[in-house]
């Protein structure tokens, strides 16, 4: 039937047309393959006939739904399209002397389409809005979570730091190729407003992710404002499981984290949700090495929830939400000297103070998303957030030790909105398009009890009011900012082996300042041989300043007193601006194993770092003038049978100079001592490693990771650094199927297998408050129990 096609069709071209092409060049001929929704298929088997029904060649179908014939001679062909589930597809093509236009099969599918394959759809559609080119990808499946020594029971942060050019701090805080912090997460593609308390790291855990993706780089237009790495995330949903657990995880240092995960769907709604509770009596790091600290008592508890709906066979409304409340105890610091005199009260040991912080996060999604006919994909989403941060000091200890007590609350209530599009009807290439816009509120207390005197200590003498009486100032105010953002960008592949992206956003911020920029981009990949691809791409960046800025009102108040810092004035907090490029290479090897090389440059104006300049967990942003990071990473992993394997290394040099905002921050010495010459960021590291094997046998999971660093910066003006460290993390898992019970896997866990005591911070250096130790070893264990009767594993890690 299909030569008859072919025949008729070669009948009715023109003779003429037929007579020039004899004796004419061979040609390529490509196209792609579509389903009746207009997404790609990929493992399409395409068959080029001649008229006479006997095939001139095949071909394969790639992830992008396209392939291709080379050499094919001019005539009158028919690609015919073979997948299994599928109706056969033919498309009759003509083959001239100066080509061939590309061709389009359209497969129908044999089955209805159900839910989930209606989900997996769209979430190909969702992916696709959101480009890669040109920037460093590092992925994380859900198995690769799972065989994680600690499993699904770890952080966010210990996830990322398994990742190329990522360096720990204290506090969950992590700095990507040595930027303070400016990580900008995303759930199924929509960004997340960041919060004034505690960072995303922690209030996303990763039980809930089906799989992680960090963006670093030259980033594509689409992804603005936090840009030092773009953390993906994209969820477990009940479309791709029907069932729960219960997980009972704990160990030493009164640790005890319980958890749950409940998925499923029923008719055009699915839903999944998770949650936690962790307790340990060592929530921060501590100012002392020893295993056990003093007054670090720390409980979280954390939920999240994923529901979607089919309104129709292609659109979806879905609803994200979640919660993150963290009660700490701040360590105490023993061994201190008092340093200030308060009446009627005798001082007491540093280690008996009890400050405490508890922070809160709330945040809500609500997204549209789906296919406007073949070829533009679109999502919208509505999001808001919420947290809080309250410091309650110990009143008469830190009056002593500080001269200065302080009750802070923060506050901070984010709206906006976000649309994404891409268009897909024009041949080699995808236009995506979308905007941003976020409105931003936050109420900033501060209830503080201080001494007479000044920044060089607690006046002495006759005094009204007495030397030694405290007396309250208060500082209540609230502050607003606005940022809208729109881009536009086409992806683009002149030829099969290349891929450019390309594109502009504008950026308009209006807050603790006013400003704008319109921040080109581009970035290309470029298949040199089968097994070999390279990478370059450059980036405008914009990136606003936080909202929890102090501005210069706030410090004069405090004028007179033991709170009043010792250089006045400077307050005017900018935006930062800067070029970024980034050049990399990705080899292939035998046996699975893949290396990547990638190297950066980063020059900016009004570079933004933080600090922490008090007891509070809060970090009070400043600018240099002008700021300089660079550094090349280096990572290989290996996929053999049994056997997974992953390095990293890192080296990265990040620097600023002349302070140029919020010197009221730091000692006239120190300002004038990085006015001239460029310092080290406090949290530069100029070399870190992380790395880590997984290997199973007969039903068990034997995985060990770690962790290396040469040390963040410490000392006057950051002038020295840290002594390096070494951290080794090691894990059993074992699942087995117990009748009348279920699935169960039974995990151990070590942290800190060599019990290695290492500083992370020493106390010095530009804003930093206290020292911080890093964790000693501590042994865990946990059951986890599939329940039958909720419909078998809620995983498939299993």
């Amino acid at each position: 039937m299909v030569g008859l096609i072919v025949a008729i069709a070669q009948f009715i071209a023109p003779t003429t047309a037929r007579a020039q092409e004899r004796g004419a060049s061979r040609h390529r001929l490509s196209g792609s393959v579509r389903d009746t929704l207009g997404r790609p298929l990929p493992g399409v088997d395409v068959t080029l006939q001649a008229a006479d029904g006997h095939v001139v060649a095949t071909a394969k179908s790639n992830d992008h739904g396209e392939f291709s014939f080379p050499n094919v001679s001019p005539g009158t062909y028919a690609a015919v399209g073979h997948k299994a589930t599928f109706k056969t597809a033919t498309a009759i093509v003509a083959v001239t002397s100066s080509g061939a236009k590309p061709v389009t099969l359209a497969m129908a599918s044999e089955e209805a389409l159900s839910l989930a394959v209606v989900a997996k759809r769209l979430e190909a559609a969702r992916n696709g809005l959101s480009p890669e080119t040109g920037s460093s990808v590092y992925r994380f499946s859900e198995k690769a979570i799972h065989d994680l020594p600690q499993g699904t029971n770890s952080q966010m942060s210990d996830v990322l730091l398994q990742a190329p050019g990522v360096a720990q701090d204290s506090f969950g805080q992590l700095h990507i190729r040595g930027e303070h912090s400016e990580i900008q997460y995303r759930i199924n593609g929509i960004e997340l407003p960041e919060g004034i308390a505690a960072g995303f790291s922690q209030t996303l855990s990763p039980r809930l992710a089906q799989s992680v993706s960090l963006l670093e780089g030259a980033l594509p237009a689409q992804y603005g404002y936090h840009t030092a790495g773009v953390v993906q995330i994209q969820t477990k949903s009940g479309d791709s499981l029907n069932g729960g657990n219960i997980d009972m995880y704990g160990g030493q240092r009164y640790t005890l984290q319980p958890s749950f995960e409940l998925g499923g769907s029923k008719g055009n709604l699915s839903y999944y949700t998770t949650g936690f509770y962790l307790q340990n009596s060592r929530g921060l790091e501590p100012p002392t090495p020893g295993p056990q600290a003093q007054h670090d008592f720390a409980t979280i508890g954390n939920g999240f929830t994923y529901l979607s709906y089919f309104l129709n066979s292609t659109t979806r409304l879905s609803f994200i939400g979640g919660f993150n409340l963290s009660n700490f105890q701040i360590p105490s610091n023993p061994g201190q000297t008092p340093a200030f005199k308060l009446a009627g009260v005798s001082p007491e040991p540093s280690q008996d103070l009890t400050e405490t912080q508890l922070e809160q996060n709330y945040y809500g999604v609500l997204a549209l998303q789906g296919l406007l006919a073949r070829d533009l994909d679109y999502q919208i989403a509505a999001f808001t957030r919420y947290s809080t941060l309250s410091f309650h000091p110990d009143q008469n200890g830190d009056l002593i030790y500080n001269g200065e007590a302080s009750r802070v609350f923060r506050g901070d209530f984010a709206n906006g909105l976000q649309g994404d599009f891409a268009y897909r009807a024009i041949a080699q290439h995808t236009f995506r398009a979308g905007f941003y816009f976020t409105g931003e509120r936050a109420e900033i207390d501060n209830h503080a009890l201080v001494f007479p005197g000044s920044a060089a200590g607690q006046c002495t003498g006759p005094h009204s009011p007495p030397c030694d009486q405290a007396f309250a100032v208060v500082d209540n105010h609230a502050l607003t900012q606005w940022l809208y953002g729109i881009y536009l960008q086409d992806e683009w592949r002149p030829i099969e082996k290349l891929t450019i992206n390309y594109g502009a956003r504008f950026d308009l911020y209006d807050g603790l300042t006013r400003a704008d920029q319109v921040s080109p981009r581009v970035g290309l990949v470029y298949q040199l041989f089968e097994q070999t691809a390279l990478h370059a791409a450059y980036a405008r960046y914009f990136t606003p300043p936080p909202l929890e800025a102090v501005s210069g009102a706030d410090v004069g108040k405090f004028a007179g007193t033991t709170g009043a810092p010792a250089v006045f004035g400077g307050f005017n907090i900018a935006p930062e601006r800067a070029h970024y490029f980034d050049v990399g290479v990705t080899q292939n090897l035998p046996y699975g194993l893949k290396a990547d090389l990638d190297s950066y440059y980063k020059k900016s104006t009004d570079l933004i770092d933080e600090g922490q300049f008090g007891p509070t967990l809060l970090f009070t942003p400043f600018n240099y003038a002008k700021g300089r990071q660079y550094g090349v990473e280096f990572t290989t992993s290996l996929n053999h049978k049994n056997l997974t394997a992953y390095t990293n290394f890192a080296y990265s040099v990040a620097q600023g100079t002349k302070i140029e905002s919020d010197q009221f921050l730091f000692g006239a010495d120190e300002l004038a001592y990085i006015s001239h010459r460029y310092v080290f960021l406090d949290h530069d590291q100029t070399f870190s490693a992380s790395g880590g094997a997984i290997y199973t046998w007969n039903g068990f999971s034997f995985s060990l990771d770690g962790l290396y660093g040469s040390g963040l910066r410490t000392g006057f003006a950051n002038t020295g650094n840290l002594p390096f460290y070494i951290q080794f993390n090691a894990g059993i898992a074992k699942s087995l199927t117990v009748p009348k019970v279920g699935l169960l896997e039974a995990r151990l866990a070590v942290i800190n297998l060599g019990d290695w005591i290492y500083q992370i911070r020493s106390g010095s250096g530009i804003g930093v408050f206290a020292p911080q130790y890093g964790p000693r070893r501590t042994f865990y264990g946990g059951l986890k129990w599939d329940i039958p009767f909720l419909g078998g594993p809620a995983t498939g890690a299993h």
